[in-house]
């Protein structure tokens, strides 16, 4: 049996790959098969996170991509043969009081989590043939939450875009679904003062924070052409957080 060069893979795209989920992301998919673009705009963490890997033989690329420049984009997407699966995992997050919040801030929050994911999934849409996969990244977040409203909206912005998405390009029979994280363990998160960052692993129902390879789990399991007949939905990956007070 002959083995698959790169040009017969499925190609994927990864947004936000630097680091954190996009990164543990684009192992797992790589390690699943794919060759697998990584795409971020800091070049040089991208840069060192796509040497580790390759080292580790995974047919990985990098990519200098800015999500909300959408010539970056589709320069990124024209340089590969195929488009199978997008995973738009790229966002920000900052904390900030509701009677403190700037539009700047808030204007800015939604451009990078809501336009930068848009951008890349309208792109990697028309590219994709029948079976094509994306997959977003939204938040448990998106149920509410305090200290950071901008988060909230451009997160709940996410799930509504991803339905409208769904929708639209079902006729295609390509597949479009979210994966919303909880509480995880990256390079954004441990940013909060150790005892902030202690305080909210308290309040998870297992005691610690979701790894980066957990949420990837989920992102491979919708990425993956067997799943092509799930479209529309989003998979809360928080160890059951949304589900509220304890049952009686």
């Amino acid at each position: 049996m002959q083995t698959p060069t790169s040009f017969d893979k499925p190609v994927a795209f990864v947004t936000g790959a630097a680091q954190g989920i996009g990164l543990a992301t684009v192992s797992r998919l790589a390690s699943d098969g794919f060759r697998v673009v990584a795409m971020d705009r800091n070049a040089s963490r991208l840069e060192e996170a796509v040497a580790a890997l390759t080292a580790k033989a995974l047919d990985v690329t990098a990519a200098v991509v800015d999500v909300c420049d959408r010539a970056s984009v589709v320069a990124a997407l024209d340089a590969q043969p195929r488009v199978d699966a997008m995973v738009c995992a790229a966002g920000i997050y900052n904390d900030a009081q509701l009677l403190d919040l700037t539009e700047d801030a808030f204007r800015t929050m939604l451009d990078v989590n809501v336009i930068g994911t848009f951008i890349p999934a309208q792109e990697a849409a028309r590219r994709m043939k029948p079976g094509g996969r994306i997959v977003t990244i939204s938040s448990r977040g998106a149920l509410g939450g305090t200290r950071f409203a901008h988060y909230v909206a451009s997160k709940a912005a996410v799930i509504g875009l991803t339905r409208a998405m769904a929708m639209e390009l079902r006729s295609r029979q390509i597949a479009v679904n979210s994966v919303a994280p909880g509480f995880t363990d990256t390079p954004m998160t441990r940013s909060a003062p150790a005892e902030m960052f202690a305080a909210w692993e308290e309040l998870e129902p297992g005691g610690k924070a979701a790894t980066p390879d957990i949420i990837a789990n989920a992102i491979a399991f919708l990425a993956s052409a067997s799943t092509h007949f799930i479209t529309g939905q989003t998979l809360f990956v928080d160890g059951g957080k949304s589900l509220g007070g304890l049952s009686i």
